[in-house]
């Protein structure tokens, strides 16, 4: 059975961008070390500290499909048609149809388009098998998060505060608290790695 992670690099105070989808420093800590991890099929692999690395690396080769929403879609341009992880999918939750010239562009890009978080998950499960499934956090994942759709939190906490922006659960509004369990931290070079399971 899959695991679905929701996963973000964030603030101290909980934003994964500005208002204007800026990261700040936030993704300082990928090019603070000496170790190369590959991510987004790019020649230039992420460089990062050893415990960030040891820590990234098992929940990378585990992934199997990255649930994303449009906005990142187009603010990215799909990573240029590239996977997260070598052999991975990528879904993208949008009311709209892909760009008229994505296929043309990316002929062999393992991407689909879905219109809803559900039809998204259930593909996703599909696909995954007994892999990991990375659901971005913003809206798209604070979607996913209130259907009870999530079993682990992914905070990459960079030690920034951005003062208002993107929340890291978007616009989740919760009727009552949700526990988690008792987080694993890593302490990396720029950034503190905290990893919860969903209290069921």
């Amino acid at each position: 059975m899959s695991t679905v992670i929701m996963q973000a690099v964030c603030s101290v105070d909980g934003f994964i961008a500005d208002e204007q989808d800026g990261v700040g420093s936030m993704f300082a800590w990928y090019e603070n070390g000496d170790v190369p991890v590959p991510l987004f099929g790019g020649d230039q692999p992420l460089r990062v500290s050893r415990a960030s690395a040891d820590h990234v690396r098992p929940l990378w080769d585990r992934m199997r499909v990255q649930v994303i929403g449009r906005h990142l879609f187009d603010i990215t341009d799909g990573w240029n048609g590239a996977a997260p992880t070598e052999g991975g999918r990528v879904i993208v939750v949008s009311h709209r149809p892909r760009p008229d010239d994505w296929h043309e562009r990316h002929p062999d890009a393992p991407y689909e388009f879905v219109t809803s978080i559900d039809a998204a998950m259930t593909r996703a499960k599909e696909i995954a098998g007994d892999g990991l499934i990375c659901v971005s956090a913003g809206d798209v994942g604070g979607q996913a998060f209130a259907a009870g759709l999530v079993d682990e939190i992914e905070m990459d906490l960079a030690p920034v505060v951005l003062g208002r922006g993107k929340r890291f659960f978007g616009s989740y509004e919760a009727a009552a608290e949700l526990l988690l369990e008792n987080p694993t931290v890593v302490q990396g070079d720029r950034v503190t790695h905290l990893h919860y399971r969903v209290r069921r």
